[in-house]
């Protein structure tokens, strides 16, 4: 992608690059499937600040290894690896040491900073060359490495325990991770979605309430996550809320949030958390709860020719799911 355009006008160029080569520490990884993420359409219409141009976009990257650099010992060739969003932090800063290092001030992002997975090859550091567990294919292991480990770090700090009430509002690509572990908590959940498509998959997995975008949910909720990028539904998502609960940002990207009120919608210690990016452990954590369960994604698949119709499709809501590339 040479710079920021409206998806439908087919930004994406496809050409042919020079296959990159894997520096110290790191490892070049043959991609055979990459997600199609929401932050891929925020980098490409612009809605985040340009960090590289041009760029090639994608980090939920599933492939094998084929070329590792010096210092790799613990990756080889022929492992089945993925690549997820945090690529690389400074390891020295405040935020690093207290293994927060999804906050970073220097951490570097797949397919922002360096380029990512909508390619033959991508290369990344070893440290964060996730193994994906046997269990899941290829086209099920993408979604998990940005859509299920941001859902998965938005679940933990909405403080959601199991047994509780937990809310989700859009009901895309990481909310439909997000419910099966939730599930597996033993938690009711109570979906808020735009699209009926959506709602229909939301009642196959399981949630016990279904309504439109800004519905109230019947019950109060111990917990809720915002997934769509929607800053009018954190009003209506604070006043469904039990005293005492946390609502989840889990967005990258959000519009304007309304004015607050501060008696029907922050009394009774409600919080709002941010969701910035993940640390690793979020990371190896997803996987290995995933594959215990075993979560199994619903995916749509385009060719990596079609890049452009599958972020217009994201972009369209028609997706009923997450959607992948693949390449084998």
């Amino acid at each position: 992608m040479e710079q920021s355009a409206e998806v439908g006008t087919r930004p994406l160029l496809f050409k042919d690059v020079s296959a990159p080569d894997p520096g110290p520490g790191q490892v070049r990884v043959q991609v055979l499937v990459c997600g199609v993420c929401r932050t891929d359409l925020h980098i490409v219409e612009g809605e985040l600040p340009a960090a590289k141009r041009p760029i090639i976009p994608g980090h939920e990257v599933v492939g094998v290894v084929d070329r590792v650099g010096s210092l790799v010992h613990h990756v080889k060739e022929g492992d089945r690896v993925g690549i997820a969003w945090l690529q690389q932090t400074c390891g020295r800063c405040e935020f690093c040491r207290d293994g927060r290092e999804n906050l970073c001030p220097g951490a570097r992002f797949t397919g922002y900073h360096v380029d990512g997975g909508y390619a033959e090859y991508a290369v990344a550091p070893a440290a964060f060359a996730y193994p994906i567990p046997s269990v899941f294919s290829d086209e099920e292991a993408a979604p998990l490495l940005c859509a299920g480990i941001i859902g998965y770090r938005a679940l933990r700090l909405s403080r959601v325990r199991p047994g509780q009430r937990l809310g989700l509002y859009g009901f895309g690509a990481s909310a439909h991770i997000t419910i099966q572990v939730a599930r597996q908590w033993g938690c009711e959940v109570y979906v808020c979605s735009l699209r009926e498509q959506h709602r229909a998959l939301a009642r196959e997995l399981g949630a016990v309430w279904v309504g439109s975008a800004a519905e109230a949910p019947p019950q109060k909720l111990h917990g809720a996550i915002i997934f769509a990028p929607a800053g009018e539904l954190v009003p209506p998502a604070l006043r469904a809320l039990e005293k005492g609960g946390t609502l989840a940002l889990a967005g990258i990207h959000m519009t304007p949030i309304p004015s607050l009120d501060y008696d029907h919608e922050l009394f009774g210690e409600r919080a709002i958390r941010s969701v910035t990016a993940n640390t690793k452990q979020d990371g190896l954590d997803l996987l290995r709860e995933a594959a215990t369960i075993p979560i199994r994604p619903h995916t749509q698949r385009f060719t990596l020719e079609e890049a452009n119709e599958a972020l217009q499709a994201l972009k369209a809501g028609t997706i009923a799911g997450a959607g992948v590339l693949t390449l084998r």
